[in-house]
């Protein structure tokens, strides 16, 4: 367990990241633990800053909607040997969900099982 919380921080294209966090807070009611960061008006360089000041000095698992492209690229640029960051890609509210009622869980549980709810979630319902 960390002896403060995970924050999460969720990069992506337009306001896709805004409508995650969003969502998630509405439905959990938990508020200011996830963080959104936009690629909308920027370079990569701006972008990289963006994510980086979003995590600040905490432990943080990064939540990105692709797994190329340039939101993917600035979180794992920046990041790469930061002992205390995760990048996940393909996020959705599922993850997200789970990530705000499991934010106590060490990093290293918390990537993993962000990967693995998030897969859970996506399905082929049959047709009625």
């Amino acid at each position: 367990m960390n002896s403060s919380p995970l924050v999460g921080v969720v990069v992506g294209h337009g306001t896709v990241s805004s409508a995650l966090v969003a969502a998630a807070e509405e439905i959990t009611g938990v508020r200011g633990v996830l963080i959104p960061v936009s690629n909308t008006n920027c370079d990569r360089t701006t972008l990289e800053e963006r994510v980086v000041e979003a995590i600040g000095d905490r432990e943080a698992l990064v939540f990105v909607d692709l797994p190329s492209g340039s939101c993917f690229h600035a979180a794992l640029r920046r990041m790469h040997g930061h002992a205390g960051i995760r990048v996940v890609t393909g996020v959705n509210l599922a993850m997200l969900l789970d990530f705000l009622f499991h934010r106590n869980d060490a990093l290293a549980e918390a990537a993993p099982r962000a990967v693995a709810t998030g897969a859970r979630a996506i399905q082929a319902c049959p047709s009625s």
